[in-house]
């Protein structure tokens, strides 16, 4: 969320005026099409960070009395709440009405709530589920390849057909709602990861049970990759797996820091973020161009710094923007759906 909200710290427009820095901006930045970028890695986390915190959510309103019925029908609510929140936030930003699955929020609603329904499973039956899901999905684009194959076709994939038959449209960036498809699985691999945290196991199994299988889905993810390329933009099985991998490796040096090691203090700013994720996101999705005008006035947007004038500016929204979440966090305000 910290690098969402920060606009990747205006690191894309840096490497757009200065070419010493094209490759770090470039990670800023979504891939074109195939092959994966560190801002490709965001709704992968977000959507694994939302499983792992599953586990934790629900068993403690198991443990406050919540029946299996009030279980389902607050995750089937929330679900939905996210959903519209994601439909008022896109159709705000674009001013005016607009219908879409593939914004974050929507995948996260949908996703959520079959995950839920999944969990209610033995676990074989949930990894078989995850099993099918990743299968499924690259069968169905080598059944429809579209004009130009399967993983070539922009505008006439599985995804887009379905797109343009529900919607009436491609989406800008070829971006397919069938992309919850996979990310499910994304999801359930944060589910499990959570189910993991939340175990008796020492810290250096969990390390190690973290490390083995992050490890595992960049090799498989690579391996399978001359056949199913990863494609973030139609969240292939290759992708799914890979960034899964990244995911885990992340977690990893943050459980190893603050769980193991004990050094919490640093990540405070970070608590202030996750404690209000849903306010600084959609701070960002819908007044981030008028705080950079307004922010502007009094930075006059950095100019004098040339090239890194961007990330200046970036990053002075960004904290005008934390500030208000840590002014929430000091109040015990907290935006929930």
């Amino acid at each position: 969320m910290l690098v969402l909200a920060s606009g990747g710290f205006g690191l894309a427009e840096l490497g757009r005026r200065n070419p010493a820095f094209a490759w770090i901006a470039g990670q800023f930045d979504h891939k074109p099409w195939e092959w994966i970028a560190f801002w490709d890695l965001i709704q992968p986390a977000f959507m694994f960070m939302v499983g792992v915190a599953m586990p934790f959510a629900l068993a403690r309103r198991m443990e406050q009395g919540a029946t299996s019925r009030e279980l389902l029908r607050h995750v089937a609510v929330r679900s939905l709440r996210l959903i519209l929140m994601s439909q008022i936030l896109i159709s705000i930003s674009a001013g005016g009405l607009r219908f879409q699955m593939i914004n974050v929020l929507a995948q996260i609603g949908i996703t959520y709530f079959l995950c839920y329904l999944i969990m209610q499973l033995e676990f074989r039956w949930q990894a078989l589920i995850a099993l099918l899901i990743l299968a499924g999905h690259w069968a169905l684009f080598v059944a429809f390849p579209g004009t130009e194959g399967p993983f070539l076709s922009k505008t006439t994939n599985i995804g887009a057909v379905l797109d343009k038959a529900v919607f009436g449209r491609v989406n800008p960036g070829y971006w397919a709602t069938l992309n919850f498809v996979t990310s499910t699985a994304t999801t359930l691999f944060g589910v499990w990861t959570g189910q993991l945290l939340r175990s008796g196991r020492s810290h250096g199994e969990k390390m190690r049970i973290l490390a083995v299988s992050a490890a595992v889905c960049l090799a498989l993810g690579f391996a399978i990759h001359p056949w199913n390329p990863i494609i973030k933009r139609i969240c292939t099985t290759s992708f799914t797996i890979y960034s899964t991998g990244w995911v885990l490796l992340m977690l990893l040096a943050f459980y190893w820091v603050v769980e193991v090691v004990g050094y919490r203090k640093w990540v405070f700013p970070l608590v202030v973020i996750g404690a209000n994720s849903i306010f600084i996101y959609s701070l960002d999705m819908v007044l981030r161009g008028w705080l950079d005008r307004a922010v502007g006035v009094f930075t006059l947007h950095y100019r004098w710094l040339g090239d890194f004038a961007s990330v200046a500016q970036s990053c002075t929204v960004f904290l005008v923007m934390w500030y208000l979440c840590y002014w929430l966090y000091q109040r015990k305000i907290f935006f929930k759906l």
